[in-house]
């Protein structure tokens, strides 16, 4: 009788710890296969108007994440200014993004995130979701006249769109 119940109990322990790792293991596959992209925030959030706007970069990222993409934003040391009357630093973004710290950088005042954005782009090698054309960086950054590098998007209706095909 105790052999019985140690051996289901076995059973049962092997069981869970098979399911277990097969759906951690799941689960590290599908964030590898993720597509990474940086995403200008300081341009996406005026895609809905004239008025910057948090929920605007919100719905990027979660049309980005449906896409298969990993977002990380960069943003000028301003935007704290823009959406709130005050200086808010990484924490305080990713806090209202609902992103882990380490995806938002808030750049150095006095410094455009544009060159951050596009040497990270460059190093990485991802695109760049945002509006701006990059016209004054494109002698020394030309890869952004490469389709693709990077991708355009607006707020139609209330409804994000991003061209990541």
């Amino acid at each position: 009788m105790i052999a019985d119940i140690l051996l289901f109990c076995g059973i049962v322990f092997v069981v869970f710890v098979f399911r277990t790792r097969s759906r951690n293991y799941r689960l590290r596959r599908a964030k590898s296969r993720l597509r990474h992209v940086l995403v200008d925030g300081s341009n996406v959030m005026f895609w809905d108007g004239e008025i910057p706007k948090v929920e605007t970069i919100i719905q990027v990222i979660g049309v980005l994440r449906d896409k298969g993409f990993q977002a990380n934003v960069i943003f000028d040391a301003n935007v704290g200014y823009k959406l709130s009357g005050r200086y808010q630093g990484e924490r305080e973004m990713a806090r209202l993004l609902r992103l882990p710290p380490k995806s938002v950088m808030v750049v150095p005042k006095g410094t455009p995130a544009d060159e951050y954005l596009l040497i990270a782009a460059r190093q990485s090698g991802v695109p760049i979701v945002t509006n701006d054309r990059y016209r004054d960086w494109a002698s020394r950054f030309p890869e952004v006249e490469t389709p693709g590098y990077l991708l355009r998007g607006e707020v139609k209706l209330g409804k994000v769109w991003v061209d990541t095909a």
